[in-house]
């Protein structure tokens, strides 16, 4: 099928390549000519793992080609898809859909007869029906539909969750276009049994939001057990576990941090609340959920300040990670953008680094030093603070850090080092929402009953160190799975 894609961006740059994977000819195009040009020379300028490689696949065997003039690249298309942003607007949070329109614009002007106009940009519900009337008054005759298919893409798994999807779902208010765009995902459905859910376009557009809202619900609500964890000596990560067990609940989403991040949550919340503030809806469980969050990233910042004794501005602290999670080059809304701003406040020296955030951090952080690597981030700094969960600092070998650093804290925000090993190395190592001292109890068949009050000092007698990791590098290769 014949398909332009509207925007060189994350979700168009995913989303064209893959539909290109599955066969179709897919032209994308953008306004912005230096980044189409490098599109061209085949320099992906975001990063996401494996995309590089289906780019050039795609655009060697002729399925996938970049442009930036839509009358060229919309007069053949039988589809074209909206990927545009929907930045928030300043103080009201009001997703801002000037981009859309102009796509819209765009399609009205130099699309044929029949086009399908798929809106997979997040959009408050009823952008679809405002499109369906800004391009009925510009081209009054023209045969279209307008589809509400948004998109479910996980930064650092986008491509895993568009060629192997939960579900995908079409929003349409005919049977003709839906059926077409149902058509685009036919080899997902055929070979890989993909769940196509049909709705109205209000509903898909609805489906967006309520997905996302209720995935922050669940994060700031593990962020506020961990906290209770903390308060009562249980361990977050046994009560995670054992709650995530439990079918109904499922176990993703339920690691916790320092807040949540990114393109989608932060910006949607707002959009979400903006929207029904329109209607006069209440939607408290949101509200407290975007609330928790913010509240979140700056009491990050609060413990870290309460652990240092003494003058804090001649603290040296090494800040690892600055992305908003790992496998992404994305800073925006990073809690570690608000935990840095914060601790700088109080006066701290920061020293920090990430795999692949430096670039634009170099942008949006002043008065810090930029470290090289790992081991220049550590180089005589009094507190280490994990903030974005990269396996290349859950490999960290603890002894090497110890070599390296002057001071022995370490507050691991996302919960990725393996504690026996870094406490064996003399660390005092706070991780989020664990028992406080960390207890290792086991029970025998024939020891007796203790009361609740007695336990706790048991527990805390029988707790052993592991031995030490062995390596003399400053790579580590922990047996636990570092947290994304």
């Amino acid at each position: 099928m014949e398909i332009t894609i509207l925007g060189a961006g994350y979700v168009g740059l995913v989303s064209a390549a893959c539909l290109a994977d599955l066969g179709h000819h897919i032209t994308c195009i953008d306004p912005n000519e230096t980044r189409i040009a490098a599109l061209r020379r085949g320099e992906i300028p975001i990063y996401e793992p494996g995309l590089d490689l289906i780019v050039a696949r795609t655009t060697a065997n002729g399925h996938l080609r970049f442009d930036t003039d839509p009358a060229r690249a919309l007069a053949s298309a039988e589809v074209a898809f909206i990927c545009v942003g929907t930045p928030p607007r300043p103080g009201d949070g009001e997703a801002d859909l000037g981009f859309v329109f102009a796509a819209a614009r765009d399609i009205a002007r130099f699309a044929r007869d029949q086009i399908i106009v798929v809106t997979k940009s997040t959009v408050p519900v009823g952008t679809g029906d405002m499109i369906e009337g800004l391009i009925r008054r510009m081209r009054p005759q023209l045969e279209f539909g307008v589809v509400s298919n948004p998109e479910f893409l996980k930064e650092g798994a986008a491509i895993a969750d568009f060629m192997e999807p939960d579900r995908i779902v079409i929003g349409a208010q005919s049977a003709w276009a839906g059926n077409i765009v149902a058509s685009i995902y036919a080899p997902l459905t055929q070979k890989g049994g993909a769940t196509i859910l049909r709705t109205r376009r209000r509903s898909a557009e609805a489906i967006k939001y309520a997905a996302n809202a209720f995935l922050a619900i669940k994060l700031s609500f593990i962020n506020e057990i961990a906290d209770f964890c903390e308060a009562w000596d249980a361990d977050i990560g046994d009560v995670a576990t054992g709650i995530g067990l439990d079918r109904r609940i499922g176990t993703d989403f339920l690691q916790p941090g320092p807040g949540y991040g990114g393109s989608c949550f932060p910006k949607d919340l707002r959009a979400l609340l903006h929207s029904a503030r329109e209607r006069a809806v209440g939607l408290r469980m949101v509200e407290t959920a975007s609330a928790v969050n913010d509240a979140r990233k700056w009491a990050m910042a609060r413990r870290i300040r309460e652990a240092i004794a003494g003058d804090i501005a001649a603290c040296r602290i090494a800040v690892m990670g600055l992305t908003f999670k790992a496998e992404t080059d994305d800073m925006r809304e990073s809690p570690a953008l608000a935990v840095i701003a914060a601790l700088q406040r109080e006066g701290a020296q920061i020293r920090v680094h990430d795999p692949r955030g430096m670039e634009a951090a170099r942008d949006l952080i002043e008065g810090v030093t930029f470290a090289e690597d790992p081991a220049a981030c550590l180089r005589n700094a009094d507190i280490l603070v994990i903030a974005t969960g990269w396996r290349e600092y859950a490999a960290l070998d603890p002894r090497a850090v110890a070599g390296l650093m002057r001071g022995r804290k370490v507050f691991d925000l996302r919960n990725i080092l393996a504690p026996g090993a870094w406490r064996a190395a003399g660390f005092d190592l706070r991780r989020i929402g664990e028992a406080q001292p960390p207890v290792s109890i086991a029970f025998t068949a024939d020891e007796p009953r203790r009361d609740h009050a007695t336990l706790g000092s048991v527990a805390r007698q029988s707790f052993r160190h592991p031995a030490p990791s062995v390596g003399e590098t400053l790579v580590h290769r922990p047996a636990m799975k570092p947290a994304e």
